[in-house]
Parts: structure tokens; C-alpha cells; sequence
């Protein structure tokens, strides 16, 4: 009878012991998951707070470091964008602008990914200024393309004419323009415009929709619709193309130098020898290409 007694209570207490033991993997379980949905809600991409403890900081957006993360919202969409501003402007003193539009390989959300292919000497040391980068957002699955692209064409097609309306993230940014522009230290005289692949055609259509505000621009493997050449012919502006690109043909920027210049302008043009789709790696490092823009003013 003992030993019955005795099997029945360890049995009792093994039982006991199990449920426990389920309970606790249960509530390590729940906490898991807990911790695990916890992460990725305080994990997300912020284009306002960078997380460089998952993503550390790469050598080539060092030099960008200064720059502002600021976000701007309208319609429903949001624009990411960096700006570098002046710490100490002079008072009564008027500033230059530089806006920055990057290319298709560097859209997102990060805010950061801007600056990737944007390999420029610090010019803003040399030249005091405003420089405004947003960031085109990127393509999601499922959605139309329209916002995930400055210019809404293939980039590489011989040519394409421009749409009636930008698409929203172009007209987002160029909003966006405006609203910086009313900053009473900044230059109305001295804005001025560069871009590379998506951006160099995001540079020609900003040109073709709002020249009349760029005093130069410096479009580097893009391309434009030839119609609006006429329209530009009074804007400085230096070409940059690689005449082995194969992403976008250097037939573009040879057209479009051509028929601004037979409308009556004077474009630069700079073709790259032996360069393909990485003129920007060529453009933006040269100290001459920086004194020229800085030089340009509006009448």
C-alpha cells in the first residue's frame, strides 16, 4: 500500500513539474516573440534616426556627416532628404544652393544611401552653401513605379518626351525646392541643380519645368526631352556623359547638346573616353567643375 502511495505521489510531482516546465517554455516563448516583434517595431528603416550600430557608417558618406536628416510630407507621400546648412550665416548675407538628385541605385528610405555614388569634393567648404539632397523612395512590389522614380521614362531609350505631370516624388522634391528656397540667407541668383543617371534626367526635367529658378546645372549621363531644348538656352550648363556607357546611351546628352545648341545656347559638353555608366566618378572630383558652377550667377 506504501509503495502505491509513494508511485502515486511521484507521479503527482512529476506531473506537477511538467506542467511547470510547459508554462516556462510557453512564457519564454511568448517573450521571444515578445522581444522579437519588439525589435523589428524599433528597428525600422528612420530616415529621421540612423542606425548605425546595424548599419555603420561607410567611408564614402563620412564627408556627409554634417548634414541634416529631415523628412518632408505632402499628399500623403513622404520625401526623405539631407540638407547641409550654414551654422553661422553673415548677417544680411545671401547664400548659393545646390540640389542633388542621385540615381536609380540609390533610392530607399534610409536617408543615407544618397550620397553612395556622389563622389564629390567637399565643396561647400570651399564655396559656403546650402545643399539639398532628397531621396527618391524605392520600388515596392505590387505598387506602380511612378513614385519610385524622378523621371517616369526608360532610361535606355534614344529619347522620350516628358510626361504633363511629374511624378509625385519629382514633384515632392521639387516643392520641396520652394520651401528651402525661403530661407532669407539663401541666393535666389545662385541655385543651382546637378544630377547622375535617374538624376541627370531628373536635372534636365527640372530644368525643362522650372529653368527659369537654376542660374547652372551640371547633368551628368542623362538625358532630356529635345523638344524643351529652346526653353534652356539661356541656362549655363556643362554635360558630362561616358561615350561607352551602356546603360544610357551617350546619344542622349550628344542630341540634347546639339539641339540646345542650334536653338542658340552654349553648352559645355565633356564625353568621357573609354568611360561607361560611371561618369559621375570622373565629373564630380574635379576642382574645375566646382569653381565653374560656383561662378554662374542669374542676371
Amino acid at each position: 500500500m506504501r509503495k502505491i502511495s509513494k508511485s502515486i505521489l511521484l507521479l503527482s510531482v512529476f506531473g506537477i513539474l511538467l506542467v511547470d516546465a510547459k508554462a516556462r517554455i510557453h512564457l519564454v516563448g511568448k517573450n521571444l516573440n515578445c522581444i522579437k516583434g519588439d525589435t523589428v517595431k524599433s528597428n525600422p528603416v528612420d530616415p529621421l534616426h540612423p542606425n548605425y550600430i546595424a548599419a555603420p557608417m561607410q567611408e564614402w558618406e563620412k564627408k556627409f556627416a554634417a548634414f541634416q536628416f529631415k523628412v518632408y510630407k505632402k499628399d500623403g507621400h513622404t520625401l526623405p532628404y539631407r540638407i547641409h546648412q550654414l551654422e553661422n550665416p553673415e548677417r544680411g548675407k545671401k547664400y548659393p544652393l545646390v540640389l542633388f538628385f542621385h540615381g536609380a541605385g540609390e533610392r530607399g528610405l534610409d536617408n543615407r544611401k544618397q550620397f553612395l555614388r556622389f563622389t564629390t569634393i567637399p565643396f561647400w567648404d570651399k564655396y559656403p552653401c546650402y545643399v539639398l539632397a532628397p531621396q527618391c523612395p524605392p520600388v515596392v512590389t505590387g505598387k506602380p513605379e511612378e513614385g519610385s522614380v524622378w523621371v517616369q521614362t526608360s532610361f535606355g531609350a534614344n529619347e522620350h518626351s516628358m510626361k504633363q505631370q511629374p511624378t509625385w516624388s519629382m514633384q515632392l522634391a521639387m516643392d520641396l525646392l520652394d520651401k528651402i528656397m525661403d530661407n532669407k540667407h539663401i541666393d535666389h541668383t545662385r541655385i543651382y541643380v546637378t544630377g547622375l543617371s535617374m538624376g541627370g534626367f531628373a536635372t534636365w526635367e527640372i530644368l525643362q519645368r522650372e529653368g527659369g529658378k537654376f542660374a547652372a546645372a551640371v547633368p551628368v549621363c542623362g538625358g532630356a526631352d529635345l523638344a524643351y531644348a529652346p526653353k534652356l538656352i539661356n541656362i549655363p550648363i556643362w554635360v558630362f556623359h561616358g561615350d561607352a556607357d551602356a546603360t544610357v546611351p551617350v546619344k542622349r546628352s550628344r542630341d540634347e547638346v546639339a539641339a540646345i545648341t542650334a536653338a542658340g545656347g552654349h553648352p559645355k559638353y565633356t564625353e568621357l573616353p573609354g568611360i561607361g555608366h560611371g561618369a559621375w566618378a570622373e565629373t564630380y572630383p574635379r576642382v574645375e567643375v566646382w569653381d565653374w558652377l560656383f561662378s554662374q550667377q542669374k542676371k
